[in-house]
């Protein structure tokens, strides 16, 4: 059945306070049957010229027929503060649903075919259950150059896009290592102090315990339209935003909501989601981190090379100049893990002008290659421009301009940023050396304390690997605003040792 001939009703609309992670409407039983509707039914909500897609829930007494309760995304997206007429449709499943079925099977999609996926994911026709199927699709046949370039250009076609009518220069982490959210805190600043406009936007954290957006979120606000986030970029000359607010390619959102639930992050889909957003944008120039360790993302320099080449090659068909930084991703970046914890590791760096060598390194290699890309630097000298500039103190005061330009006390300290109020610590059973970090236990305690929803909530490693301690010294200290969570995040970290102490003596036999 068309789209145009499905029953449209229109409601009286209040705004209900709850949250559940995706779009709903709570409908009148008799409401709902009258248009063919039940429970976790799909409908179109329509409002001038606007329009979402939601998941329906019935009532007999939580709202009176003809009114409806509405979350606070559809709120917002319709520009609704309560008390409007609003119309709802029934979604069917179109199109879409054959070329998912010939995804499934590992047949490969025309550039038509993969449009009317993306279509159908982005109006609401696909659900959680088909949206899963295509992105666990992908772990088991993974899409061609071809594509992956027509998922692209997919994801931008359907969404908004910005032009801010000069050159763009951007950097990217595809993740995958404790503590990496931070680095963009110190290289986007730096970049920005060059001279560069870097008007950054980033996903909220998938698997790790903090993505750059979580972090900045303890300082700042950083969901934004996109004429707010011109004017910000327009004044500061950067933005460090989530890009959930703005439209741009927003079938990532979707999918990463998925993924982050899921716990996978395909590495096509990964490629993807980043130059998609970078598109969406308008960036120029671009440089791709890829960290690299034995429980990072990508586990070997083979593998980062062939990752590397992917992104190179679709950059080069989307017309967008790329350099690809392979980085050491054996252990956490920095000490820290969780947004506030984070937070405070990268502005204490900043107003010091040091601190881990992992963080400010790999911060300003990053922001190197960009200024390198940019012209402005001789290849070679882009790390030592950049330590000056960071050195100088400049990097902290473009921070802090940063900060006010997105809502923030650019005068906030460290000490003013609030942790978890539960907190543990691990000590060290033996005399010795740190020998290992297990990147993947360190995040799976960090999430299990309740980072990233609870901003408070991450680790605090004491020590990094090749630091000697002694029986009974701090290894990593637990921060979790919950005793209950915090619980769960030391129950797993007695199970799965994050930090290996090794003496002299390793095994007596027998």
């Amino acid at each position: 059945m068309a789209e145009e001939y499905l029953k449209t009703r229109r409601f009286v609309a209040e705004v209900i306070d709850i949250d559940i992670g995706r779009n709903f409407v709570v409908m009148n039983e008799k409401d709902a049957q009258e248009l063919g509707l039940g429970p976790n039914h799909r409908v179109k909500l329509m409002r001038g010229d606007r329009s979402v897609a939601a998941v329906v829930a019935t009532s007999k007494t939580l709202v009176p027929p003809g009114r409806i309760a509405i979350s606070r995304d559809i709120a917002f997206n319709l520009k609704i503060s309560g008390g409007d007429e609003v119309g709802i449709r029934p979604l069917p499943l179109i199109s879409g649903l054959l070329a998912l079925r010939k995804r499934m099977r590992g047949e490969r999609l025309t550039q038509e075919e993969m449009y009317g996926i993306i279509r159908d994911v982005v109006s609401g026709a696909f659900g959680e259950a088909e949206i899963a199927s295509f992105l666990v699709s992908q772990l088991f046949y993974e899409l061609s150059e071809d594509e992956l370039y027509s998922l692209i250009k997919a994801m931008v076609d359907t969404g908004s896009k910005i032009d801010f009518e000069e050159t763009i220069y951007d950097e990217h982490s595809i993740g995958g290592v404790p503590g990496n959210g931070k680095v963009a805190l110190l290289a986007v600043p730096t970049i920005s102090a060059a001279g560069l406009l870097i008007p950054k936007t980033s996903s909220r954290a998938i698997t790790s315990p903090a993505g750059t957006a979580d972090i900045m979120e303890v300082l700042a606000r950083v969901d934004f339209t996109a004429e707010e986030l011109k004017e910000i970029a327009k004044k500061a000359r950067a933005t460090l935003a989530w890009g959930g607010r703005l439209n741009l390619a927003p079938a990532d959102d979707i999918f990463v909501n998925i993924e982050r639930r899921l716990g996978i992050d395909p590495w096509h889909q990964m490629v993807a989601s980043i130059l998609a957003k970078k598109v969406a944008m308008g960036v120029d120039n671009l440089v791709i981190d890829i960290p690299v360790g034995r429980k990072a993302k990508v586990k070997s320099m083979e593998e980062a090379d062939q990752l590397a080449g992917l992104f190179i090659r679709q950059a080069a068909r989307l017309g967008m100049r790329v350099k690809v930084a392979v980085t050491f991703g054996g252990q956490p970046i920095g000490a820290t893990a969780g947004p506030a914890l984070e937070a405070r590791e990268a502005l204490e760096t900043m107003i010091k002008r040091k601190g881990r060598k992992s963080l400010v390194d790999k911060a300003l290699f990053i922001a190197g290659l960009v200024l390198e890309l940019s012209g402005k630097v001789p290849p070679g000298r882009g790390y030592e421009v950049a330590k000056e500039i960071f050195t100088s103190g400049k990097t902290y005061e473009k921070f802090k301009q940063i900060v006010e330009a997105q809502g923030g006390n650019p005068e906030v300290k460290p000490d003013d940023i609030e942790l978890g109020r539960h907190t543990t610590t691990i000590e060290s059973p033996l005399e010795g050396a740190v020998t290992y970090i297990d990147n993947v236990v360190v995040t799976m305690i960090a999430r299990a304390a309740g980072a990233p929803f609870d901003k408070g909530a991450g680790v605090l490693l004491h020590a990094k690997v090749g630091h000697r301690v002694d029986k009974g010294d701090p290894l990593m200290t637990i921060y979790s605003d919950s005793a209950a969570r915090l619980e769960e995040a030391l129950n797993i970290a007695s199970k799965y040792p994050a930090l290996i102490v090794e003496g002299m003596l390793l095994k007596v036999l027998p």
